[in-house]
């Protein structure tokens, strides 16, 4: 059997899950990228998206908005969302609310920095993503005029 290692998954508002388990597919903002036992430490920042973890129980999702992971000098991994919610609990409800959270950004961004097209299109992209996410797991969202 693979080896194992300590996960656990936190927002503002409880703690989501801790357990072991034998890989955590993270959506970085530089990328995906999958921890298993023995990985380098790192910490990255998450996009939104599908946090993926496999363990000896099988394999659940968590549909995160943003925050940091980390995974530690001993392999163990520690993942602190702005907002997850396990994919099996996920409503359209939700997701509209992530969306809409996502759309205000986006909105806040093209008043405020109206001729710098960086900040407009990083929050952008953040809008995309969250729309995609709900795309991939069936709860579409009505996308947004930007």
């Amino acid at each position: 059997m693979a080896d194992t290692m300590q996960f656990d998954l936190v927002s503002p508002e409880r703690r989501l899950a801790s357990m072991q388990v034998t890989a955590v597919q993270i959506p970085g903002t530089e990328g995906d990228m999958t921890a298993m036992a023995d990985h380098a430490p790192t910490i990255t920042t998450l996009r939104p998206g599908l946090l993926r973890v496999e363990g000896p129980e099988g394999t659940t999702e968590y549909v995160v908005t943003g925050g940091f992971a980390e995974i530690g000098g001993q392999g163990g991994v520690s993942v602190l969302a702005e907002r997850a919610v396990a994919r099996a609990d996920m409503t359209q409800e939700q997701m509209d609310s992530m969306v809409a959270e996502a759309h205000a950004v986006y909105t806040r961004a093209k008043d405020n920095w109206e001729n710098e097209p960086g900040p407009v299109d990083d929050a952008a992209k953040l809008l995309s993503d969250m729309v995609a996410v709900g795309d991939h797991i069936g709860l579409s969202s009505k996308q947004p005029n930007l």
